[in-house]
């Protein structure tokens, strides 16, 4: 797939407040693959694209606005990952196995249209918002129906 820039893996930095407990849930509960690390960062392999989180004082964090979208208040400030159906279904196995709490519970969005889906969010111990979806059909993740979307 090739858009405006070309194609290619994404890099992602974030902000936390303790690399413990993001190795913990990085690592232990997504099983994400622990890259380069330092005392003020470390990188993961988050589907295999770069994920670096950043030691930063939690009084730095920043507060995460939301946008109305299908009847949720959805954070406006988000990433995450486009699952296959089974996969989506072995996170949501991992995530209750770790006691992982969600941010906006499992549900199907826009049910019946070309772009129905999956989703839900959880936040990780610095509060960052990831929201986790999967499509019916994986080819629409893209595509319009022509409608409003509410």
């Amino acid at each position: 797939m090739s858009g405006p820039v070309g194609s290619g893996l994404f890099h992602l930095a974030l902000p936390v407040d303790d690399l413990e407990a993001a190795a913990a849930f990085y690592g232990d509960v997504l099983g994400c693959r622990r890259g380069r690390t330092s005392a003020h960062w470390t990188d993961y392999d988050f589907g295999g694209h770069q994920l670096v989180v950043h030691l930063v004082d939690r009084e730095a964090m920043a507060t995460v606005a939301t946008n109305p979208v299908d009847g949720e208040a959805v954070p406006a400030a988000h990433f995450g990952l486009v699952l296959s159906w089974e996969d989506w279904d072995a996170l949501l196995e991992r995530l209750d196995a770790h006691g992982v709490a969600f941010a906006i519970a499992p549900k199907t969005r826009f049910a019946g249209r070309r772009g129905e889906q999956r989703t839900c969010f959880v936040r990780d111990p610095a509060g960052n918002y990831l929201e986790f979806k999967c499509f019916r059909n994986p080819e629409m993740l893209f595509a319009t129906d022509g409608l409003d979307y509410p």
